[in-house]
C-alpha cells in the first residue's frame, strides 16, 4: 500500500517545522531545564527520534509495572534536533505518531493509579486524550502551526500526571482517589453545597478539571481555524468548512460509544485491548494528517478503514474485538513501516541513526 505518491515527496524539502507554545510552565520551568540540563546527558550521535522512542520505552515500561512515571525523553526532543541540526518532516511524523501512540497506554496507566479499573470513566479519559491529540493536528494541518494553549495536555496534562502517580505512591494505592475530595480537605458541608458535590470524588473532580480544559481547548482551536481561514489564503483552502476534519473523530467515538453500550461483557472485562484498538484508530486518523500536512495535501483525510468494523462491531462479540484490534496493528504498522521507509529514501536520512553528521566547518567553509 502506497501512503505517499512520488509527486507529494517534492514538497517536503521546503519543510520547516512551526510550533507555538503559550504554557507559562513550559517558558519558565520545563524549557529551561530542557535546554540548561535534560539535553547535555544524551551524545551528540543520538538521533532525535531514537530520543522520542526511549520514552515511549519507559511508558512501555510504565505499563507493564502497573499491570501485574517520564516524559522527559519526548520533551527533549525539540530542542535536540536544534543542536544536532537533524530538523525534518520525519521527525515530526514520527515525534507525533509516538505521541498518538501514546495516548492509549497512558489512558491505562492513569486509570490504574485513579483506581477506576474497566468504566467508563477509563473511556471518558481515552476520549479525552484522543479528542485533544486529534484537534491540535486538525489545527495544525490548518494553520501550518503547532499550537498550544496556556494549559495544555503536552505540559500541564503530562505533569498532571506526574503529581497523580507521585501521590499515588505516596498514599499507597489507588483507593486514595475514590474519597471525597472536599472531605479528605477538611471542607465543612455547608447547607449551600450540594450533597453529590459534596460527596465527588478526587477521580470526579480531575474528570471536570480535564472536560473543562478539552472544552477551552477544543473551542479555541476551532476559533483559531477559522480566524485563521478567513484572514489569509491557504494550500488548504477547499468549498468546505474545516470543521468538517473533526466529523471523523465525533463519528468514532460515537461508534465506540454505541458498542460499549451494546456489548457491556467488553466494557467490563476486556476494556485493555478495546483501548488499544480505539488508541491505534486516533493514531491512523492523526498520522494521516501529519502526512497531508507535510505533503501539503489540500484534501484533508477524512477516511479510517480501521474504524470501519466498529460499525459492524455493535452486532458481533468479543472475539470480532480481538480481530479488530489485530488489523489495527497490521493496518496502523504498514502504513508506519511505508511512510518511514519512503521518507529515509527520499531524503536520503536513516530514522533511528543519523546518517549525515552536523559539521560546523563544513558550513563556514560554504558561507566562506
Amino acid at each position: 500500500m502506497v501512503y505517499i505518491r512520488q509527486k507529494q515527496l517534492e514538497k517536503l524539502h521546503p519543510y520547516k517545522y512551526a510550533g507555538v507554545d503559550h504554557s507559562l510552565t513550559s517558558k519558565y520551568i520545563l524549557k529551561p531545564f530542557y535546554t540548561n540540563v535534560a539535553i547535555k546527558c544524551f551524545p551528540m550521535s543520538m538521533a532525535p527520534n531514537a530520543i522520542t522512542l526511549s520514552g515511549f520505552g519507559f511508558v512501555l515500561l510504565n505499563f507493564l509495572t502497573l499491570l501485574w512515571y517520564n516524559p522527559t525523553l519526548d520533551q527533549d526532543m525539540p530542542r535536540w534536533v536544534r543542536r544536532t541540526h537533524q530538523s525534518g518532516p520525519l521527525g515530526e511524523l514520527f515525534d507525533h505518531g509516538v505521541d498518538a501512540c501514546n495516548t492509549a497506554f497512558e489512558t491505562l496507566l492513569f486509570a490504574a493509579a485513579m483506581n477506576m479499573g474497566q468504566s467508563w470513566k477509563t473511556v471518558l479519559t481515552l476520549f479525552g486524550t484522543t479528542l485533544t491529540f486529534y484537534v491540535q493536528t486538525w489545527d495544525e494541518y490548518y494553520t501550518q502551526t503547532l499550537t498550544l494553549g496556556l494549559v495544555s495536555g503536552p505540559v500541564e496534562g503530562i505533569l498532571s500526571l506526574c503529581i497523580v502517580y507521585a501521590i499515588t505512591a505516596v498514599k499507597g494505592g489507588g483507593s486514595y482517589w475514590q474519597q471525597s475530595m472536599l472531605q479528605t480537605f477538611g471542607i465543612t458541608n455547608y447547607s449551600f453545597i450540594p450533597e453529590y458535590v459534596y460527596e465527588m470524588q478526587f477521580s470526579d473532580w480531575l474528570m471536570v478539571y480535564g472536560g473543562l480544559v478539552l472544552v477551552a481547548n477544543t473551542t479555541q482551536s476551532a476559533l483559531h481555524v477559522l480566524s485563521l481561514r478567513k484572514s489569509s489564503a491557504s494550500h488548504t483552502r477547499t468549498h468546505e468548512s474545516p470543521l468538517l476534519g473533526l466529523a471523523p473523530i465525533f463519528v468514532e467515538w460515537t461508534l465506540v460509544a454505541l458498542y460499549l453500550y451494546l456489548q457491556p461483557v467488553i466494557l467490563n472485562h476486556h476494556l485493555v485491548p478495546f483501548v488499544f484498538y480505539v488508541g491505534l484508530i486516533n493514531a491512523y486518523s492523526v498520522g494521516q494528517i501529519i502526512v497531508a500536512h507535510l505533503t501539503k495535501n489540500p484534501n484533508f483525510p477524512y477516511q479510517n478503514v480501521i474504524a470501519v468494523p466498529l460499525g459492524l462491531a455493535v452486532l458481533d462479540s468479543i472475539a470480532f474485538m480481538f480481530a479488530c484490534l489485530g488489523m489495527g496493528i497490521g493496518i496502523y504498522g504498514s502504513f508506519v513501516v511505508d511512510i518511514i521507509t519512503t521518507i529515509c529514501d527520499y531524503l536520503d536520512i536513516w530514522c533511528l541513526t543519523i546518517k549525515h553528521p552536523y559539521n560546523e566547518k563544513d558550513d563556514l567553509k560554504k558561507a566562506s
